[in-house]
């Protein structure tokens, strides 16, 4: 190429057109000489922290392509952005393709134990039906009495249906020394049991904060502990927590809730990360909201938690208020288009059989596509959103000072 050509190319290219204050070069210079602990390396200014150094970790032919044309030729950033996301889109498309047509073995069903809770209905009655039929042993918890024989009517001989109340030592005690007698080993403990209230923080009481937390967190927390030394007497079994999308994103309404979820994602982190010498293999589940019994009930329980409120909280609050609220939750398109509960058990199932289990597992459009590139904008720009839409204020906003 003529040295003229190059020349005009160089300086018409974007990065050229748009070089930076040398100050900012000075800035890190003086901030390398006086400062007590200098960094190790500097890169001021966004060229060096935002393209230079994510293009120099991209393989050598793409680093190629987009040197030769940032250099060589006239070109957009827009260009640059598009063909970078495009390739991450076909790489993704790719591994789906692959996972699909070659997907990783599942493992033998024969002699394995399986402990599930919440087994009275949706994800925990749906999955223990499942890998009954796959010939697996179930050891399925339910939380009312009558529903014992209703499941075990659905189940083989190789099952076993139980009373589990996870809230109570006796009950998880009771449950681990029945499992003792059947088995040494135990494949999978999935935490599946879970219960939810909706209303803000000011309507709801104080004890069922602690409800929700004794059923959602500590009851897990008690369950994981008490059958630990029977899921790590072999290598590759598996603790399977069921989540939501309220463990990584604070919805309004849902605070006791989300505050739980929190809490389990919190706790199964650090279980994996602790238990690895060991080979436990820990999946967490997020799925949106699901047709479920849960589901079914929300219209009913927000109506509960409004009417059983103190007249002075109610009236800060307003009818009105409530009135708006409750319709727009009702309304909700997350709620007129919730998802087949078959998609969770779906990833259940795989991380029980799958030889390689995920570590978290978001089935669903809604916690996938939605939710979950929501909870990593900006908080000032989540909070925009949550708010667009919703003009109704409290009665009490008025008379305040």
């Amino acid at each position: 190429m003529p040295l003229r050509i190059q020349a005009k190319n160089i300086s018409e290219n974007f990065l050229y057109r748009h070089s930076e204050d040398p100050n900012k070069v000075l800035e890190v210079l003086e901030h390398a000489v006086l400062n007590c602990k200098p960094e190790i390396r500097y890169r001021p200014g966004w060229q060096s922290k935002y393209f230079f150094l994510p293009l120099s970790m991209a393989p050598v032919w793409l680093t190629d392509f987009i040197v030769n044309r940032t250099t060589f030729s006239h070109v957009k950033p827009a260009d640059i952005m598009l063909l970078i996301i495009s390739l991450i889109f076909i790489f993704y498309i790719i591994y789906i393709l692959y996972q699909h047509f070659y997907p990783t073995p599942n493992i033998s069903p024969n002699g394995k134990y399986i402990f599930i809770s919440g087994c009275d209905t949706g994800f925990g009655h749906g999955l223990a039906i499942k890998l009954d039929k796959q010939g697996f042993n179930v050891l399925a918890g339910v939380f009312a009495s009558d529903n014992v024989n209703s499941l075990q009517e659905k189940l083989s001989s190789r099952a076993t249906v139980f009373r589990l109340d996870i809230t109570k030592e006796e009950d998880i005690e009771a449950a681990f020394q029945l499992v003792k007698q059947k088995t040494q080993v135990l494949h999978a403990l999935v935490n599946n049991a879970g219960i939810v209230t909706s209303g803000y923080i000011d309507w709801i009481q104080v004890d069922t904060v602690r409800q929700i937390m004794n059923v959602n967190f500590f009851g897990h927390v008690t369950m994981t502990k008490r059958f630990l030394p029977l899921l790590i007497a072999k290598r590759d079994s598996r603790v399977v927590n069921m989540s939501s999308i309220c463990g990584f994103i604070s919805l309004p309404g849902s605070a006791a809730y989300c505050a739980s979820k929190y809490a389990f994602e919190s706790f199964s982190d650090c279980l994996r990360h602790e238990m690895r010498p060991w080979h436990l293999c820990v999946s967490i589940i997020e799925p949106g909201t699901m047709q479920t019994a849960m589901t079914e009930r929300l219209e009913v329980s927000l109506k509960n938690v409004w009417l059983q409120l103190p007249n002075d909280t109610r009236k800060r609050w307003g009818e009105q208020f409530f009135e708006k609220s409750f319709k727009l939750v009702i309304n909700s398109p997350f709620i007129r288009y919730s998802e087949d509960p078959e998609k969770v058990i779906r990833v259940l199932e795989h991380a029980i059989i799958s030889t390689t289990p995920h570590i978290r597992y978001r089935p669903g459009w809604q916690s996938s596509l939605f939710f979950y590139p929501l909870s990593i904008l900006p908080c000032w720009l989540v909070d925009k959103m949550f708010s667009f839409g919703f003009n109704a204020c409290p009665d009490g906003v008025k008379l305040q000072l």
